[in-house]
């Protein structure tokens, strides 16, 4: 693991493999430990894999500003800048898709190819989880994942929270989105429904659907090499 300075933090960050980059942005609570062992293994044969934690997570510090989804897609770009990346492609996963269509937006120029997991588009048009009590939300997810599992950061934690409560979400801004786009759900997501998936399918131009049947919010553990396999396909397509 590795840190670098980007604007007002300093982000924890590791490369993997070697090739075109490919960024991956973790979800809540997540650090950059939770992303699947086998599925980092068969993209970085083909890729140069770069993982970070989100700012306070992880050994990502914080500073006074508030949280934000625009924010975090801020640090992201922070993170190409300072790593001397022009371009890469774009893989986020839960909260972090939230981040990587704020990217996508907001930074098309640095975006090659866009990779949604367990997607929505925020704001009123999200189609909610029958569980929306946050704490709920938490223990789902805290569930579904692997060991090591999420970060222990409260304050952080709670920043998150509040980031995601306050997101206005982008769909009036979907249609904007000319990169070409896979979009990844499991059919029995329980966390974000893969309804919202589809929303996003039906307003991304160039966009891919693949639903992955058995397939939960943590499909790329229960199936890593399909999961790396649909990435890859997409990304050589």
């Amino acid at each position: 693991m590795k840190t670098i300075k980007v604007d007002d933090i300093k982000i924890a960050y590791k490369v993997i493999g070697k090739g075109y980059p490919l960024i991956l942005i973790m979800g809540y609570l997540g650090t950059m430990d939770c992303w699947d062992k086998t599925v980092l293994k068969m993209l970085s044969r083909h890729y140069k894999l770069i993982i970070f934690d989100n700012r306070g997570m992880g050994g990502t510090t914080a500073s006074e500003k508030d949280f934000s989804i625009k924010l975090f897609a801020d640090d992201a770009v922070g993170l190409m800048k300072a790593l001397s990346i022009r371009r890469a492609h774009i893989l986020g996963w839960s909260m972090g898709s939230n981040i990587a269509l704020e990217f996508a937006l907001k930074y098309p120029k640095k975006v090659n190819k866009l990779i949604l997991y367990a997607a929505d588009c925020g704001g009123k048009k999200v189609i909610l989880a029958s569980t929306k009590n946050i704490s709920k939300r938490k223990k789902y997810l805290i569930s579904c994942l692997p060991q090591p599992q999420c970060s222990d950061n409260q304050e952080g934690a709670s920043r998150q929270t509040k980031a995601i409560e306050e997101w206005k979400g982008v769909y009036a801004g979907l249609r904007k989105i000319n990169t070409y786009t896979l979009i990844i759900t499991g059919v029995d997501d329980a966390l974000i429904p893969p309804e919202n998936s589809e929303l996003i399918a039906k307003n991304i131009k160039n966009s891919w659907l693949v639903q992955i049947k058995g397939g939960g919010h943590g499909a790329m553990f229960q199936y890593p090499k399909g999961f790396s396999s649909i990435v890859h396909t997409f990304l050589q397509a």
